[in-house]
């Protein structure tokens, strides 16, 4: 899979050179590229945001400057007709009030190591790069190697108005060979962005909970990682993704339950019984058990969504234990 992420924080990403990420982009079962959206912006500030029309507090990412470094990263190819502006004016605003970082006019480095814009296309070998100096931004370098990558890829942006981002998400996203997230910053970036891609890639909004953070990164960290894990061979055992909570089928909007290790006795706490017993139908059924219990609890809105149809005579036994009834959906009479 190919990631591109576009931020003004590129250094932000570099814990995608730890752990279980960090493995897959050494092995090349994930291309990650970082690119510095104000390599794209052009007057002495490389200013990357301005005053909301309407009115009201904040700052809001200019579409000139995502429109660049999008067309520069999806490639030529995807870029209409005298869409390209080669630059754009100074405008009002653009001097003063400007939002948080703006006061820089160097390009910082990426999570790569690289300086400046690392614009790049399909069709482009996972391992060409381009050295950093030898496009200019807003350019794109001709294809030399052909390549497994899409024609385009399907671009993220979150947002706390988007869609929840979900593990049924995440294992949707995991099946795209390539994805381009866009990390928003202040009120974010210009809707009219979106509006023009989504005319190009499919784009969806995304949100990963219902609270407001500076920035789109730490979002894109969360995706990444829910996304980059359900790859082939990423995961040491692929039964993991299988167990996980939400996942689809057993585990469908249930939460896991509670799991141990050795020693069998700690502080006085036991491990249940049933896990030492060596009866892979009994611990099944327990941990079958356990995961409704704790879904009751932590989330019932949960356990109310459960499909009745998929719940066998134990299942139905023990949500009436609990008291928890779960309601067939509204049908006409």
């Amino acid at each position: 899979m190919r990631l591109d992420i576009i931020s003004i924080f590129p250094e932000y990403f570099a814990p995608l050179d730890v752990s279980l990420i960090g493995k897959a982009r050494e092995r090349g079962t994930l291309d990650v590229r970082v690119h510095q959206l104000r390599d794209w912006a052009y007057d002495v500030h490389r200013t990357v945001d301005d005053t909301p029309y309407g009115g009201g507090p904040g700052m809001v990412m200019k579409p000139e400057v995502w429109g660049e470094a999008i067309d520069a990263v999806i490639g030529a190819s995807a870029i209409p007709s005298g869409a390209r502006s080669g630059g754009y004016a100074q405008g009002p605003g653009e001097d003063e009030g400007r939002g948080e970082g703006e006061a820089r006019a160097t390009p910082q480095p990426s999570a790569t190591g690289s300086v400046g814009p690392q614009p790049v296309v399909p069709g482009a070998d996972a391992q060409t790069t381009v050295e950093p100096g030898t496009v200019e931004p807003g350019t794109v370098e001709p294809a030399t190697v052909a390549s497994r990558t899409p024609a385009l890829p399907r671009m993220i942006v979150p947002t706390p108005s988007g869609r929840p981002f979900s593990q049924e998400l995440a294992q949707e996203l995991a099946q795209e060979p390539w994805l381009l997230f866009a990390c928003g910053r202040y009120e974010g970036i210009d809707s009219r962005v979106m509006e023009e891609y989504s005319g190009r890639l499919r784009v969806d909004e995304v949100s990963i909970g219902d609270y407001v953070l500076a920035g789109g990164e730490v979002a894109v960290l969360v995706m990444v990682e829910a996304v980059g894990r359900l790859l082939p061979g990423v995961l040491g055992n692929a039964q993991s993704v299988v167990d996980d909570s939400f996942a689809p089928g057993s585990m469908e909007n249930l939460v896991e339950g509670p799991v141990y290790t050795k020693p069998p006795v700690w502080r006085g706490h036991e491990v249940p019984a049933v896990l030492l017993s060596g009866h892979h139908g009994n611990v099944a059924r327990w941990r079958r058990d356990e995961a409704l219990r704790r879904t009751v609890r932590n989330r019932p809105e949960l356990a109310a969504a459960l499909d009745p149809a998929k719940l066998d005579k134990h299942d139905r036994k023990l949500l009436d234990e609990l008291s928890f009834r779960v309601r067939r959906k509204d049908v006409a009479n």
